[in-house]
Parts: C-alpha cells; sequence; structure tokens
C-alpha cells in the first residue's frame, strides 16, 4: 500500500501574533515555525496504515525550501520519503490542492491522508478541493479509520456526535484529534531521516499556476476585552446586562 500524507509549515500557534503597522500580514521576525500540528495526526496514521499493510509513506509539503524541516520530522516519525513544492508564494487552498492533485496523478498513492486543517489559516478547504480536483471519494474529521479490501471505513467527529462513512479506495481522509497520539521522533529516526530520499519540484514543473484566488484586503487583531466586574446581586446583574452589555 502507498500513503501519501500532507505537512504544513505554520507558525507556532502558542506564540503571540503581532499584525504589521500596515496591516498586510504578521511580524515574521524571530517567529518559531513548526509542523501543523493536525498534520501530526495524518502522518501518524499513515505510518501506522503502513506498520499494519506493509507499503511506503510518502511525505509532501507545498511551500517555501524551510519546509523541508517539517518533512524531515515526518521522515524521523518513519514516513519513507519525502516530495517538496517549493513555492514563495502565498497559496490559498485552491492552489495547494491543484498542486497536490498533480502530485497524486504522479504518485499514484492507494489512500491519501490529510490534517483536517492549518491552525495558521483554519480554511478546513483543501483536503476537500483535492477530492473534488480528482473525483475521489472523501471521509473527513476523522476519529478512527480501519483499511481493509479496497475501502476504508472512517468514523467522523459531526455536529452533535458521530457518523460512520466507508469510502472506496483510493480517497482522502482528514484527521481530526482523537484519530490517535502522534509518536516523537527518536533519535535513530532522526539520523535515518537526513538519508532518506527527498524529492524538490515547483508549480511550474507539475503545470500549476499558483495565482490566489483568494485576496486578503487587510490584517486587523480582535479588541481586546475588557476588564471582568463583580456585581453585588442579582438585580444589578441584570441591570448591567440590560443596560451597559445590551445583551437583554
Amino acid at each position: 500500500m502507498k500513503i501519501l500524507t500532507t505537512v504544513k509549515r505554520v507558525t507556532d500557534p502558542d506564540m503571540k501574533v503581532k499584525i504589521k503597522p500596515d496591516g498586510t500580514g504578521i511580524v515574521t521576525d524571530g517567529v518559531e515555525y513548526k509542523m501543523n500540528s493536525f498534520d501530526e495526526y495524518g502522518v501518524e496514521e499513515a505510518i501506522v496504515l503502513k506498520q499494519n499493510h506493509g507499503g511506503e509513506v510518502v511525505v509532501v509539503s507545498v511551500g517555501p525550501s524551510a519546509s523541508t524541516k517539517e518533512i524531515r520530522t515526518a521522515l524521523a516519525m518513519g514516513a519513507d520519503r519525502g516530495i517538496l513544492v517549493e513555492t514563495d508564494a502565498e497559496l490559498d487552498s485552491d492552489a495547494v490542492a491543484r498542486v497536490l492533485a498533480e502530485v497524486v496523478k504522479k504518485e499514484q498513492p492507494d489512500i491519501i491522508v490529510m490534517g483536517k486543517q492549518a491552525v495558521d489559516s483554519d480554511r478546513n478547504q483543501a483536503g476537500q478541493m483535492l477530492a473534488a480536483y480528482l473525483g475521489y471519494p472523501q471521509a473527513t474529521f476523522a476519529y478512527s479509520l480501519e483499511v481493509a479490501d479496497g475501502w476504508a471505513t472512517v468514523g467522523r467527529e459531526v455536529d452533535g456526535g458521530t457518523s460512520t462513512k466507508r469510502i472506496k479506495l483510493p480517497g482522502i481522509v482528514t484527521a481530526d484529534l482523537r484519530l490517535n497520539e502522534p509518536r516523537y521522533a527518536s533519535l535513530p529516526g532522526i539520523m535515518k531521516a537526513k538519508r532518506k530520499p527527498l524529492e524538490t519540484m515547483t508549480p511550474d514543473d507539475l503545470g500549476v499556476d499558483v495565482t490566489s484566488k483568494v485576496r486578503v484586503i487587510k490584517y486587523e487583531a480582535p479588541e481586546e476585552r475588557q476588564a471582568g466586574r463583580i456585581v453585588e446581586t442579582v438585580d444589578e446583574l441584570i441591570e448591567v446586562l440590560r443596560n451597559e452589555a445590551k445583551a437583554i
């Protein structure tokens, strides 16, 4: 079985983001980057599938040359080889999906496992768009995954509970947080990752125009929360909610 999984280089979600004075983006000086957390679950599940069924795990990233760090992290976890589609362009989800579609056509994996969304943009679109471009079935928000006889049975997080979906392979599964527990890269794994193959190409090599269809007008920080206030009685609380907060 060939499993293709994707990783994205994102800003550390634990850091405090600062908006540029002109509102054109965030301040990147001194910013730490890491693998998108949802992608960690996708990589882990791809490795588990390989352990259970044999085969190969191919990890793909679309982004700047520095994204090799995130690919090497996935290789250290247990993936077999990496592909970087290198570009410094600001990509929307559609461009990423079109690039990945060409990689999939080239690699012909049996299953594609992705994180459900990126924690920097929170768009939750690339997996679904990729399925549309390829004409593949998809199962999103996965908390469980079983593969047998050319089918994937996927337990899904849905509003108000869970559901189960069965899709014919090749297909696309996007990982949610309950799918597994991502492993840490071991020291031997890190050493082996340095010798594993990593192919670099560009969108032009794949014949993909990555011009964004989405234009960001401006970034704005949310309003700062005001300090809380203690009231003495229920009547005072109702008065504040009605006349000051305008909540009732």
